[in-house]
């Protein structure tokens, strides 16, 4: 998947339709209330007695923001008052303390990352707290693989608090920027100067951070080509090691902050995908890598290592190279997915609370995959990680014959085919260099819950998005 995709534009507008971000399968609004903490006890039990247990990887929400952003989708508190974040924290620490206790001691921690809202609301003292009663209670693994990863708003931390972070062991940094264009940033409420960000960025690899990712989001308002290449040419000089490039899904039905956004001012369908060329034409330009769906890596990035290897995964935290883990979720609105199970915290602060005062572990839905779910999770995770589905490796590990078992997907993929989207050849399914830009379009054939009936409703996360 390393040549730069190709963009047909009257293709790519036909597509262009909300559809999932396949951060996991069965996608979240599967999960019910039948699943609690009963169930996620067994779940975790049974991971335990797996023949070779795996390894853990650590995902803790941070839910407070200083200030809003309006095209943002995430589960956040808008709040100035540190305080709460100590309170958070006194929470947070019986969560851990509850979840460390059931798994066997011997399962390493590999990753560990910390996403919100803003994780840097907590002070650098705060975070290595954290970090320290992590270590207490899971066993951290001492490859050098181990990743211990934060996203940074670098308006609200300081190149000395990078140090700090760096000396508690944080070595992955993930900074938002959206776009530097003064217009756009005043439109979504997000001012942020070219130079907090670059001080940022030469902070982290000063302080020894084996990556730093940037997010970008195209199609936010008053974005044009000339702003938004100023964007890219910025960020490409500063040479991040992976690249996040978002297309903005304008949803105020489903996400308050973008009511706040004047729709009149978003680019039209042509602007949005020109907007899409010109990251795509600029970032392959300057060497990086398409990883698929909306990520970039340079060629020596870990990401990129792993995709040609065979070894990339996703999850919730995106594109990872940590494939075989079991994910532990903490704190508000975090999902785990532990064995052949998902779970998820309750996405409201105070339920979130009085489930951890009540001594109770904090889960309010969930699900336990069945074998369909578990053959459609592995071929879509192929898909999206490696643009092919394997139809052979998946009829010998499911004892399936691919063309009976999917009889009814594989007519619902032939638009796709005739469009030059996807390609059949025997024993392999793969997306072709404009499908690749589709990936969630090719996989949302295959997901059986999406063609039950009334199953087309979106989910108010940020994972479910516009396809392009």
């Amino acid at each position: 998947m390393h040549n730069p995709p190709a963009l047909d534009t009257a293709l790519l507008q036909r597509y262009d339709r909300p559809g999932p971000r396949y951060t996991s399968y069965p996608t979240a609004p599967q999960f019910g209330a039948g699943f609690g903490e009963a169930q996620l006890r067994e779940a975790v039990l049974a991971s335990n007695g797996d023949p070779i247990p795996r390894r853990l990887s650590l995902y803790l929400h941070v839910p407070f923001c200083m200030s809003p952003c309006f095209y943002c989708g995430c589960n956040r508190i808008i709040t100035r008052d540190l305080a709460r974040g100590e309170h958070y924290l006194v929470r947070l620490y019986r969560e851990i303390a509850a979840m460390a206790a059931l798994f066997d001691r011997d399962r390493e921690a590999i990753q560990v990352h910390f996403g919100g809202g803003t994780p840097n609301f907590l002070s650098p003292a705060q975070l290595a707290e954290v970090l320290d009663t992590l270590r207490r209670q899971f066993l951290f693994s001492t490859s050098p693989e181990r990743d211990i990863s934060i996203e940074l708003d670098p308006r609200f931390v300081s190149p000395a608090d990078v140090g700090e972070l760096a000396a508690s062991g944080f070595n992955r940094a993930s900074l938002g920027v959206q776009d530097f264009d003064p217009a756009v940033q005043a439109a979504v409420n997000r001012i942020q100067s070219v130079e907090q960000t670059l001080a940022i960025i030469a902070a982290c690899r000063n302080h020894g951070f084996r990556s730093v990712n940037v997010d970008l989001i195209y199609g936010l308002p008053r974005q044009t080509l000339e702003g938004f290449g100023r964007t890219l040419d910025t960020v490409v000089k500063a040479r991040p090691d992976r690249l996040a490039v978002y297309g903005y899904a304008h949803l105020p039905e489903l996400f308050r902050p973008q009511k706040q956004i004047d729709a009149s001012e978003l680019p039209d369908a042509a602007t949005r995908l020109a907007l899409l060329q010109l990251a795509i034409d600029k970032l392959t330009g300057a060497g990086y890598v398409y990883i698929g769906m909306d990520h970039f890596a340079l060629p020596d990035d870990d990401l990129a290592t792993a995709q040609a290897r065979g070894g990339l995964h996703r999850n919730f935290m995106g594109y990872t190279t940590h494939a075989d883990t079991d994910l532990v979720g903490l704190g508000v609105s975090a999902i785990s997915h532990i064995g052949d199970s998902f779970s998820q915290n309750p996405r409201d602060l105070p339920s979130w609370q009085r489930a951890l005062d009540e001594g109770r572990l904090p889960v309010f839905r969930g699900m336990r995959l069945t074998e369909d779910d578990q053959l459609r999770a592995d071929l879509i995770q192929a898909l999206m990680c490696q643009g092919e589905i394997p139809v052979g490796a998946l009829e010998r590990r499911y004892a399936i014959d691919f063309d009976s078992y999917f009889a009814a997907e594989l007519e619902r993929l032939q638009p796709l085919v005739a469009d030059g989207l996807v390609r059949l050849t025997a024993g392999r399914i793969h997306a072709t260099s404009q499908g690749r830009l589709l990936l969630r379009n090719i996989a949302m054939c295959f997901d059986r819950y999406l063609h039950q009936p009334a199953a087309l409703a979106t989910d108010a996360t940020p994972r479910f998005s516009r396809a392009i």
